[in-house]
């Protein structure tokens, strides 16, 4: 079991954060997913058709996000919040990355809902995972790039385990160690606002949409809420 805790310094600064952790273990990511790839392909049909297109960052939900980075001094148009740069990539492309089927499903629910999402590999988290500020000695190494190592800037909002960064800018980027891949069988997926009382419902939805997905490909799913009333849970 893993604890996963909001800080009292990031839920005084952000009050209506809510944030979905959906654990999923016993996962079998080797086999076809067909409803992960339907909901892929549909969004990609929807976005061709003009029927629907991602948010972005005029869009409240994204705004929102924007207004916090550079609340903690990182600029968004440069290092975009997860489900902006993954929209953005959408819009023009025309098609989502496919990854491996779990990292495939969130990604779906994110750039459908607008919702920033992420996953982490819960065999390769060391104690707890605290969402909190940075004191700028904490050591990153991002997804993709296992030889090179960031500090994090003081201040900026980072997931983070005993062992180092999980992510950087609050949800910017994965760090290398707690990828999730087909090989990864207990896995906790975030989906995150932080307009509660706005948005609070459609994260829900988000929520157990995500959990129909991972339901029909792991031995056990649960779903919990994070939020300032709620700071910890242990998934």
């Amino acid at each position: 079991m893993t604890a996963f805790r909001i800080t009292p310094a990031v839920a005084n600064a952000f009050p209506d954060t809510l944030i979905a952790v959906v654990t999923a273990s016993g996962l079998r990511g080797h086999e076809p997913w067909p409803d992960t790839a339907a909901a892929l392909d549909g969004l990609e049909q929807q976005l061709a058709a003009g029927a629907w297109a991602p948010a972005d960052e005029s869009d409240p939900r994204i705004e929102a996000w924007h207004t916090a980075y550079r609340s903690f001094g990182t600029n968004p148009r440069r290092i975009r919040p997860s489900v902006d740069a993954l929209g953005r990539r959408m819009a023009k492309k025309g098609t989502l990355p496919r990854i491996n089927p779990a990292v495939d499903s969130y990604n779906a629910v994110s750039v459908h809902h607008g919702l920033p999402a992420g996953a982490f590999d819960l065999d390769h988290v060391s104690g707890a995972v605290e969402i909190r500020y940075a004191d700028g000695t904490e050591e990153f190494t991002a997804l993709g790039e296992p030889d090179i190592t960031e500090n994090p800037k003081p201040g900026e909002i980072i997931y983070t385990d005993a062992a180092g960064v999980l992510t950087r800018h609050w949800n910017h980027r994965d760090a290398h160690r707690t990828r999730v891949t087909e090989d990864s069988t207990r896995v906790a997926f975030v989906l995150e606002t932080l307009h509660a009382t706005r948005d609070g419902h459609l994260l829900k939805i988000a929520a157990e949409e995500l959990h129909g997905l991972l339901m029909l490909h792991a031995e056990q799913t649960r779903v919990h809420y994070l939020s300032p009333e709620h700071p910890e849970v242990t998934a």
